[in-house]
């Protein structure tokens, strides 16, 4: 009897080993599902870089973290995607720094006319000290963690009515600007009317009239539609501002360091093949737009840098950043 009772104890041991074993792996295979807001459609480069780094953070943590990717503003313009990460509520979006600079003063000095020299220098920059520290100082005052930065292409102004070939043409127009402070004051100072407005709301402003030009890279400009409405499109390069890929710190949380070490790898992975991408879809828009009919100006940079050069002076808190940035070869 008592080596029945004994033999008992020891198969219900086993049993409850077993139960416990299988509680483990259950809860440590546990999929945490995180979102990703993404303003542009599915044929940018952005978007294709988002879905990328969603693939990679699945693949990388062996499926115990899935990312799904909501395009087209479907979770909300930038400005409202940027709050929703502050508060926690929303888990990743990639952000145009323009439109983080409202919320993230740090940032706004890449917002700068003619802040960078070209692309490579940019993002010496941006992959430096100066853009890891930018970083750091947003994740401490803001509670938002900044992953890496992409490409948005060199912002350019495309026109309604009539081409824009000098700052003399821009006068009394009325431009889509981000809400952004920068831009509102770079609009005012070649002296058109800044009209901050939703991204998604340009199209229909364009074709109605409400406005009478916008600004904004190749491909938007493509891939938006815009140049259905505006077909005048001029070279002058006032901004290059980066885009860059948020979380929120509450999502951060909920990751073990092995699954937040995969989150920062696939997003430095996925960053710079979009970099890549962008600067090849380019040329391809440029390509598409001037096929469909839409006229191409090579204008003055110098004239419009110039024209917008005293805006450095209205933001004496980025006197030192802007020193380290133009000392970057």
């Amino acid at each position: 009897m008592k080596k029945l009772v004994a033999f008992a104890m020891i198969a219900l041991t086993a049993v409850g080993v077993v139960f416990a074993t299988d509680s483990t792996k259950a809860k440590a295979t546990k999929v945490i599902k995180l979102k990703l807001a993404e303003n542009q459609p599915a044929n940018n480069p952005v978007s294709k870089g988002v879905k990328m780094f969603a693939d990679l953070v699945k693949a990388k943590t062996g499926g115990t973290v899935e990312v799904d990717v909501y395009l087209d503003a479907q979770l909300g313009n930038e400005n409202e995607t940027i709050d929703q990460v502050q508060a926690g509520t929303l888990d990743f979006a990639r952000i145009n720094t323009s439109a983080l600079a409202s919320t993230v003063n740090e940032v706004g000095v890449f917002t700068l006319p003619y802040i960078f020299t070209s692309t490579e220098q940019k993002y010496k920059v941006l992959d430096g000290k100066i853009g890891e520290d930018i970083l750091n100082t947003m994740r401490a005052k803001n509670n938002i963690i900044g992953l890496n930065f992409l490409e948005s292409g060199s912002r350019n102004f495309y026109s309604t009515k009539k081409p824009i070939k000098s700052v003399a043409d821009i006068k009394g127009m009325k431009v889509r600007v981000q809400q952004n402070e920068v831009a509102i004051r770079m609009v005012e100072l070649l002296g058109g009317a800044a009209t901050p407005m939703a991204y998604g709301e340009v199209y229909q402003g364009l074709q109605t009239g409400v406005i009478d030009a916008a600004e904004n890279d190749f491909v938007s400009y493509y891939t938006s539609g815009h140049y259905e409405v505006a077909k005048y499109f001029s070279l002058d390069g006032h901004m290059a501002p980066p885009a860059l890929l948020i979380m929120s710190t509450a999502a951060w949380k909920k990751l073990n360091a092995d699954q937040q070490k995969a989150v920062k790898e696939a997003s430095r992975e996925a960053a710079l093949w979009q970099r890549k991408a962008m600067d090849d879809f380019q040329n391809e828009s440029r390509a598409a737009v001037e096929k469909a009919g839409c006229k191409v100006f090579t204008v003055d940079a110098k004239e419009f840098q110039n024209a917008v050069s005293e805006i450095y002076n209205k933001y004496p808190q980025y006197k030192d950043v802007i020193a380290k940035i133009k000392a970057v070869n």
